[in-house]
């Protein structure tokens, strides 16, 4: 039988998905799963330099999916950051799900150290700079060094989230995993509620005013 030459990148990570599902462990060699697959093992390079790297990409396709999905709404568009953040949690969790076997086998043995997991380094790349792309408003602290350190304090916040979220649906045993949505609603909200600046600006304001009218009676 011929091999195949117009192997696409979506063909090669089908075959690997279904090859783990079915084994439980990764193809022996890249030799061996491009014969079983009936392609040249050249093909394979061109779009991956390893499982491993098969693998990253896959987190990273799933998040692409999502934001492909999300752009093509108007109402997304419109929405504030909070709700756009909502909206990709549930868009990304419902590829999660329809995925659901192949992110068990490829997470499961990691959920207690998914921070460290290779496998999910482009996924986070990908997340954070969508949550600095969302613009969440924050404290204006005035000096550019802290403003930094602000920025880089809520992507890795946001991204530890997202990261116990991914815990909390891999252990959901209910029904649609309805505990998922509702952990996502309140997880969510509780989060922008932290960094909501409107009531810390008051206290900031009020704090000012004690302060000058303490100097103003001394």
């Amino acid at each position: 039988m011929a091999k195949k030459k117009n192997i696409k990148q979506s063909d090669i990570i089908s075959g690997y998905m279904d090859y783990v599902l079915t084994h439980s462990q990764q193809p022996k060699s890249v030799y061996v799963f491009a014969k079983d697959n009936n392609f040249e093992e050249q093909h394979f390079y061109e779009f991956f330099s390893s499982f491993d790297a098969l693998e990253q990409s896959i987190f990273k396709i799933f998040f692409d999916n999502t934001l492909e999905i999300l752009e093509k709404s108007e109402d997304y568009l419109s929405y504030d950051a909070r709700n756009k953040l909502l909206s990709f949690y549930f868009t990304f969790f419902e590829i999660l799900t329809a995925n659901r076997s192949y992110v068990a086998y490829a997470l499961s043995d990691h959920k207690n150290s998914l921070k460290t997991l290779r496998t999910l380094a482009p996924l986070k790349q990908r997340f954070t700079n969508y949550i600095e792309l969302l613009d969440i408003k924050t404290i204006d602290l005035k000096q550019e060094q802290l403003m930094r350190l602000q920025q880089r304090s809520l992507k890795e916040s946001a991204w530890l989230q997202l990261l116990m979220t991914i815990k909390f649906w891999l252990d959901d045993t209910s029904p649609s995993f309805e505990k998922t949505d509702v952990f996502i609603e309140k997880s969510v909200r509780a989060s922008f509620d932290l960094i909501d600046t409107t009531p810390l600006k008051s206290i900031i304001d009020f704090g000012k005013f004690i302060y000058k009218e303490k100097i103003h009676m001394n």
